[in-house]
């Protein structure tokens, strides 16, 4: 078992930024790839970004590409999410992922991950 919260969400202008923060309490933290996912009002979820247990590899959605960063502090058990050039379309809840399979890296499949936290809700402002 292994506990997700996230962290960091809120309300910002278009342009904005936001780093979202997901903290893992349980099992081993390294041993996990970590997945964000997100879910807008009536949409399913969509994968936006996953990171490989040691952080050295790395994919994300390339809609967001070079606009969202994941990275991760297996030290500080956290995942992050840097979120930059915000846009009203990313308005959404905004969900952590962790699973042991490394395979699950390379997948966009939100039921292929068996953990998850609550959510944050991000809102962008137009």
């Amino acid at each position: 078992q292994v506990q997700l919260v996230e962290s960091g969400g809120g309300l910002v202008q278009t342009g904005g930024s936001l780093r979202l923060s997901c903290v893992a309490s349980g099992r081993t933290f390294s041993r996990f790839v970590m997945g964000w996912f997100r879910q807008a009002p009536g949409k399913e979820r969509e994968f936006v970004a996953a990171i490989s247990w040691s952080g050295g590899t790395t994919y994300s959605s390339d809609s967001m590409k070079g606009r969202f960063t994941i990275s991760r502090d297996n030290a500080k058990n956290t995942v992050y999410l840097q979120m930059n050039s915000l846009k009203p379309e990313d308005t959404a809840v905004y969900y952590c992922a962790a699973d042991l399979d490394t395979a699950v890296i390379r997948s966009p499949d939100a039921k292929k991950y068996d953990y998850w936290g609550q959510g944050t809700q991000v809102t962008v402002s137009s």
